[in-house]
């Protein structure tokens, strides 16, 4: 009979969530190694499926890298990556768009309706709706970097999105976006894509699923995990150095999507069973929520 009650106690305390988040957006980037892992992938579908099914509005932007980096070498093509980005000429974007855009993206979508949700796949194939132009970086020297095919975002169709939200089911969208000024298909970095769809959207919500617990205060502790962060907050743990590597650029992102209106970042470790219900619907979380003010 405890345990029994112990189980109404947590619905109980999700249902003030579950109301408060009722039609609200939350675009969850999905990627690393929970895209490699079948069962890790499946709870979290699951999880997505909840979400939908209890009234939130959940829109999934998923990379790849992994997949994309095998074919390549099945293909005979080395990987080659140029600030932290995909090289892309003609035959890895041929094959980015054939595993990411293609059966990634058909993978994902699948899942859910194995698991009763429903899903559309917004690729070249039905509804493309990242639109962008060539992304332009430059070295030390400030000379221009060749990058091949690799973009940025600069519109999202977010009509196409919300009517899917509104219909039930969940769009999933793969990182790859079109130039609108010749329709040259281009690679796009999935955490880019994940920010521009959020503000777009103007969603509540922003998670990064990852292959840590969040963020923390000293960096190889998982105990040191910091459950919610101000930007202040955020800043002077990087000036510290307790955020470090490759949870800077992501900390960065997240405080620049905060001032384009999203209400609240996570980052939480994707390989946690059923780590996003634990997140959003728990008093505690298991992850590091960002949010504007404390």
């Amino acid at each position: 009979m405890k345990e029994a009650i112990q189980k109404a106690d947590v619905l109980i305390e999700a249902l003030g969530w579950i109301r408060q988040l009722r039609d609200t957006v939350t675009v969850i980037k999905l990627g690393g190694s929970v895209m490699e892992n079948d069962d890790d992938l499946r709870h979290l579908l699951i999880d997505i499926v909840f979400m939908e099914t209890v009234g939130m509005r959940p829109v999934i932007v998923h990379g790849g890298g992994a997949a994309i980096s095998r074919a390549m070498e099945a293909a005979g093509a080395q990987p080659v990556f140029v600030q932290g980005r995909r090289y892309t000429d003609q035959q890895a974007l041929d094959i980015v768009e054939r595993v990411l855009a293609g059966e990634t993206n058909q993978r994902i979508v699948d899942g859910i309706e194995s698991l009763g949700g429903r899903a559309m796949n917004l690729n070249f194939d039905t509804t493309n709706v990242l639109f962008g132009k060539p992304l332009g970086l430059e070295d030390s020297q400030g000379q221009a970097v060749d990058l091949g095919f690799v973009g940025e975002i600069t519109r999202v169709d977010r009509s196409v999105i919300e009517k899917l939200c509104y219909a039930g089911q969940v769009p999933v969208i793969p990182c790859m976006c079109l130039d609108e000024e010749n329709g040259q298909k281009l690679n796009v970095n999935a955490d880019t894509v994940a920010t521009a769809v959020a503000t777009a959207l103007g969603a509540d919500k922003l998670v990064f699923l990852s292959d840590v617990n969040g963020v923390r205060s000293r960096a190889e502790d998982p105990d040191s995990l910091i459950d919610s962060l101000t930007p202040e907050e955020a800043r002077r743990l990087i000036d510290q150095g307790a955020i470090q590597s490759g949870m800077i650029p992501k900390v960065e992102a997240c405080l620049a999507t905060l001032q384009r209106g999203v209400r609240k970042i996570h980052i939480i470790d994707g390989r946690i069973r059923h780590s996003l219900l634990l997140e959003i619907y728990t008093n505690q979380g298991v992850g590091t929520q960002i949010v504007s003010s404390a």
